[in-house]
């Protein structure tokens, strides 16, 4: 077998993104290695996602239990998600379809898994 096994993986995981708070971040374009372009402002403003994270299993780790709902200003447009653990941007991930709201709207976010293959 060549690789790393399920243990080195989910212990991979679970070091850069250890059990307890998260949050999720939305982005007009690509955050780079800090998090720039993060949406702000709106009525209701738009804000980070608080999202528990658990143990890694099966080489995996899961943000959260369910959708995520994010308020979104007019003039926004949503390209990217951002990771935070403690207030530190970890990475970002595409979103499959960019979506622009013309006027103030909300953004469903489907559960995010991080994988190592």
């Amino acid at each position: 077998m060549a690789g790393l096994t399920d243990t080195v993986a989910n212990a991979m995981l679970d070091n850069q993104f250890p059990a307890g708070s998260a949050s999720l971040s939305l982005h007009s374009a690509d955050p780079g290695a800090t998090g720039l372009n993060e949406l702000s402002g709106g009525s209701p403003a738009y804000a980070r996602a608080s999202v528990t994270l658990v143990a890694a299993s099966g080489r995996a780790k899961t943000y959260s239990d369910g959708n995520e709902t994010f308020n979104v200003p007019a003039g926004g447009r949503v390209a990217y998600v951002g990771y935070w653990i403690g207030g530190v941007f970890k990475g970002s991930f595409p979103v499959a379809s960019p979506q622009y709201f013309a006027a103030q709207g909300v953004y469903t976010l489907a559960p995010v898994t991080l994988r190592i293959p």
